[in-house]
């Protein structure tokens, strides 16, 4: 059952109750939404990770001020798999503060 999960094809439907815009930490700041690259980040066990936010204040407290952004409507997310595999999609997680933009970390990997 793990490995049609981890399959790049395969989605996972997204829960009734998932906030129907979510909030997406990006690459860099652009001033042309279109240009917009949403960051990704790698678990621990090598998946590759979309976190999303349910409210902007929740965004900003779980990956810091200086963390670019982006608002989509929840079913854009079936798009951004297509153009950029994800395996989880996480919702409200804390970025500790030292893998943060603006923390001298690893800025976008």
């Amino acid at each position: 059952m793990n490995d049609t999960a981890m399959e790049p094809e395969a989605t996972t439907p997204i829960p009734p109750e998932f906030p129907p815009v979510v909030y997406l930490p990006c690459a860099s700041h652009v001033s042309d939404p279109s240009e917009s690259v949403v960051e990704l980040r790698e678990t621990r066990d090598g998946r590759m990770a979309l976190m999303a936010y349910s409210a902007l204040d929740r965004l900003k407290y779980c990956c810091g001020d200086q963390q670019p952004w982006m608002v989509v409507p929840t079913p854009t997310l079936d798009k951004i798999q297509q153009v950029q595999p994800f395996d989880l999609l996480l919702l409200d997680v804390i970025i500790p503060p030292e893998h943060r933009h603006g923390a001298g970390g690893e800025g976008d990997a």
